[in-house]
């Protein structure tokens, strides 16, 4: 074999690893949701606090993504990859051996900080070992991206089936043998890359991490205490400190000025708000089906998994031909709207409903509104930015797309509990609830696609601005 081909075997080698990343730190997410009525029993959560032990994950991930992204481009990508994989065994070592309801919530925010350093130094790998070939780079993105929903369906039935056999430890100890043989091949099949000068903006780091943990803290307590709380304020006072810590600081922790690249502002919008109504679809779908239908946790697993098999099918096959088509505009767009269908069909269960009618329909439009609108989405943000920022440009989306996740199961949680989903054994209570959060989620959707409706650039208007830049060279 040529060196020529044992480069390229080695660079979709290195593409799976990569692919295995975002598998993991998706599957982290999904594959507690099956398994949150035996933590709820075991630890003592309330109905209204269960939701962190999503949240904790999601809120550290996504707090920490710009740091990770940060770290990336300065200390080296391989680098903060290999770091991340130690950290994520860790957290899931603390979290599956939990025996109360702080140390579980420990344990999950130390597995969302190693994925904060996994994600972005994962897609900065992506574009150094496909990034000159455009052609590739689809195809590359695109794998990424089914990488996603798989994590989700493995997640999903995973969980179901360790939940079911073995015992709820077990979710998150599965990622312990994972993260071991990613550090063994590492070594063998990252690029180094080349690391950056620069400082560390900690205080920035601190600032936007515990900004956005006390912003979802306010939006679950705000039924109680009323959206003027302290809480809000004091979650106000610090993101405000952080924008201010970014304006001032010679090598912040965000350029402000990349929000100016075109098409990625817009483009993390869209990424934002399609986590902030897919993410509490799921949580909620999960509870409905085990504590109203009477699913069990393997029954529960198995029935998501056409939704989430559809997405993967969708992101890999459809979306990239799809997109090349009609555009990222019309595919963000459509895609959004047909999320908000979904989920407006899903407001309509039952307390005494039926998966084939009430849930399975509705699962799949969700489903492809989903892969319709994430693909393009993604690229965009990522690909709009300069090259020596890509680290920051893939925390800054991932990060879009996890606080969006936070905040709208916060939101949807709060909403649902003001509607009675928290009152435990009242089933028509709790599928009131649900179909409450369903419509919250499908308004978010709809907001979205307004948003990028208005935001994001059509064809017409890319291709008039590349015919232009020739003459102003």
């Amino acid at each position: 074999m040529s060196s020529v081909d044992q480069s390229a075997r080695r660079r979709w080698w290195g593409l799976t690893l990569i692919a295995a990343a975002q598998f993991m730190v998706i599957m982290d997410t999904s594959i507690i949701g099956v398994a949150l009525p035996r933590i709820q029993a075991d630890l003592g959560f309330s109905q209204e606090n269960l939701s962190w032990v999503f949240n904790a994950y999601v809120v550290a991930f996504g707090g920490l993504l710009l740091l990770g992204g940060r770290l990336s481009d300065m200390l080296g990508a391989r680098r903060m990859f290999a770091t991340g994989w130690l950290v994520l065994l860790v957290g899931s070592v603390v979290a599956g051996a939990a025996g109360e309801i702080w140390v579980e919530l420990l344990g999950r925010a130390v597995q969302g900080a190693g994925a904060a350093l996994i994600a972005p130094s994962a897609l900065t790998l992506l574009m150094m070992l496909f990034g000159s070939e455009p052609a590739q780079l689809g195809k590359a993105l695109a794998i990424y991206g089914a990488a996603a929903p798989a994590g989700g369906t493995a997640g999903v039935f995973l969980g179901g089936v360790i939940t079911e056999y073995l015992s709820w430890p077990w979710v998150f100890y599965i990622s312990v043998p994972i993260a071991v043989l990613a550090l063994a091949v590492i070594p063998t099949l990252m690029p180094v890359g080349v690391a950056q000068r620069g400082s560390i903006d900690l205080l920035g780091a601190i600032t936007v991490t515990a900004g956005l943990a006390v912003a979802v803290y306010a939006v679950v307590r705000a039924p109680e205490a009323g959206w003027a709380s302290v809480e809000t304020i004091v979650a106000v006072v610090l993101l405000g400190a952080f924008l201010l810590v970014q304006a001032k600081r010679k090598a912040p922790l965000v350029r402000l000025g990349i929000f100016r690249t075109p098409q990625l502002g817009a483009a993390n919008i869209a990424q934002l708000l399609l986590g902030g109504a897919w993410i509490p679809m799921w949580f909620f779908l999960n509870l409905y089906l085990q504590q109203v239908l009477g699913f069990g946790a393997f029954a529960s697993g198995s029935a998501l998994l056409p939704m989430t098999t559809a997405i993967m099918l969708l992101m890999v096959v459809v979306a990239p031909r799809l997109t090349a088509r009609f555009g990222v505009k019309a595919m963000v767009v459509s895609g959004l709207v047909l999320l908000a269908a979904g989920l407006g069909w899903l407001a309509l269960v039952r307390p005494d409903g039926n998966y084939w009618v009430d849930v399975l329909p509705a699962s799949l439009v969700a489903a492809t509104g989903m892969a319709l609108a994430f693909v393009p989405s993604l690229g965009t943000a990522i690909s709009s930015a300069r090259p020596e920022e890509g680290g920051l440009a893939s925390g800054i989306v991932n990060t879009s797309y996890q606080i969006g996740s936070a905040l709208g199961l916060a939101a949807m949680t709060a909403l649902a509990a003001s509607y009675g989903a928290g009152q435990l054994g009242d089933v028509e209570a709790l599928t009131t609830g649900v179909s409450a959060a369903f419509i919250g989620a499908a308004g978010i959707a709809v907001v979205g696609a307004l948003i990028a409706s208005g935001t994001l650039r059509g064809r017409r208007a890319i291709a008039a601005d590349a015919e232009r830049e020739p003459v102003n060279a």
